[in-house]
């Protein structure tokens, strides 16, 4: 967990005159009725299931300074809040702040308060030394405004269920150890696990609040072995307050996760995250989905796109498509570059210019250095992009770098006006560099 904001680039905002707005940390003196009273104006009405999380969610944010809002003359019209998260970008985690709950009141919309607000949490942010931050837009304009670019997506797919039945077997025409045959079949709590594909059993267990910091293991191995990009752990906290959840059912294997729910009745299950190192621990745990074929009838799936149940299933009726779209901001390029992987067998020197008025700190000219799978920012002009007779820098603002960062092709940047200077082989370079596909699992 994070302390309290550091001063950061920024000097602290002056007291407002009657009638301004005020924008600070949420305190638990000031209750949680007016922030539910947004909450239901602002995203409809909340359950009471809901509402239990929710203040959950709100006291734990406020308690370290992470649940902001915007009062005027006493009343509160705005909030927003971040989580504490580490986010993986090729395999490797970087600290992430993960924005939500962005609200104004309906009466107070279109007067300037929700740019207030985010350009608070972004000093803050800042100030506290996060590389990231990563939110889901509700409108485009005002976090572009900032410095926040499109950047992955959240992908669910489709399976009929009974898709989920019998899995195709490992390949046997590979060289290797054989394997026998183990079609995909669940277990109910208190039965024996589910066989792998070579038919041994693969040690899989409920899992509940208390495994909170096992789940984020199991999940930060699964990331880092597949050199995943945009994919996030949460604090213990969260993680224990989602797992404690009576709606949420978790499994838990040694290099696996599972964790499922019904979704609007009995005939619909909603599959939150499926996680798996290896091929068998990954039929184990689709082994319990398929459980519920008898009675589900369809089975929804928030995956990486690249996730191999098109490759497991015989029939192929996956249907796979983003479901919502995420923004990221880069707050500390620097520790961004230094904290991300990169491809092995790629080496980069390329000169960049970068703009950045919400954050000047990070303004001015950088060498981007990537060998060996790290990469650097080092301050001042180098390699390709500099020198006599070579290409002027690459020159990008907030929205260019974290799209960059992001695996956005320079040739779509450059059609976008977000990228200037260089040449092709300053972006063939940086597309190499950080080329991917980057998803998230989770919703906030």
């Amino acid at each position: 967990m994070t302390g309290p904001a550091s001063p950061g680039p920024w000097p602290a905002a002056p007291e407002p005159a009657a009638g301004a707005v005020r924008i600070r940390p949420l305190r638990a003196s000031d209750g949680l009725e007016a922030e539910l009273d947004l909450h239901h104006r602002a995203f409809g009405p909340v359950s009471a299931r809901e509402r239990e999380f929710w203040r959950a969610e709100v006291s734990a944010c406020a308690q370290d300074e992470r649940q902001y809002g915007a009062w005027r003359d006493g009343r509160l019209v705005g909030t927003a809040r971040f989580y504490d998260m580490r986010q993986w970008w090729g395999g490797r985690a970087l600290r992430a702040a993960g924005v939500g709950g962005v609200k104004v009141a309906p009466e107070e919309r279109g007067r300037g308060i929700g740019r207030l607000l985010m350009t608070e949490l972004l000093r803050v942010m800042a100030g506290r030394g996060y590389a990231v931050c990563v939110l889901y837009p509700a409108t485009l304009p005002l976090y572009r405004a900032l410095g926040w670019e499109l950047a992955g997506g959240l992908y669910r797919a489709r399976v009929p269920a009974r898709s989920l039945r019998n899995l195709l077997p490992p390949d046997r025409a590979l060289p290797g150890e054989p394997a026998a045959r183990a079609p995909a079949r669940g277990h109910r709590p208190g039965e024996a696990p589910p066989p792998g594909a070579d038919g041994g059993q693969v040690p899989v267990r409920r899992a509940g609040p208390e495994d909170a910091e096992a789940v984020t293991a199991v999940l930060g191995a699964v990331y880092r072995g597949a050199r995943d990009c945009g994919p996030c752990t949460f604090d213990p906290g969260r993680t224990r307050r989602w797992l404690a959840d009576p709606e949420v059912f978790g499994y838990l294997a040694p290099d696996g996760f599972l964790a499922y729910g019904w979704h609007g009745g009995d005939r619909e299950i909603m599959v939150h995250a499926l996680q798996a190192a290896s091929a068998r621990t990954a039929r184990a745990l689709w082994g319990i989905v398929a459980s519920h074929a008898s009675v589900t009838e369809v089975v929804h799936v928030n995956a990486d796109p690249r996730d191999a149940l098109g490759w497991l299933t015989a029939d192929g009726e996956v249907d796979l498509r983003r479901h919502r779209q995420w923004m990221l901001r880069v707050l500390d390029p620097e520790a961004a570059v230094a904290g991300r992987g990169f491809p092995a067998g790629t080496e980069v020197s390329v000169a960049l210019d970068l703009a950045d008025a919400g954050i000047p700190s990070n303004q001015g000219p950088r060498t981007l250095i990537v060998r060996g799978g790290e990469g650097r920012l080092r301050p001042g002009r180098s390699g390709t992009g500099a020198g006599p007779g070579a290409a002027e820098p690459v020159r990008l603002g907030p929205r260019g770098l974290a799209a960059l960062f992001a695996g956005t092709p320079m040739a779509a940047l450059r059609l976008a006006g977000l990228a200037r200077g260089g040449d092709a082989r300053c972006d063939a370079a940086l597309d190499a560099a950080f080329a991917c596909d980057p998803y998230l699992l989770d919703y906030f």
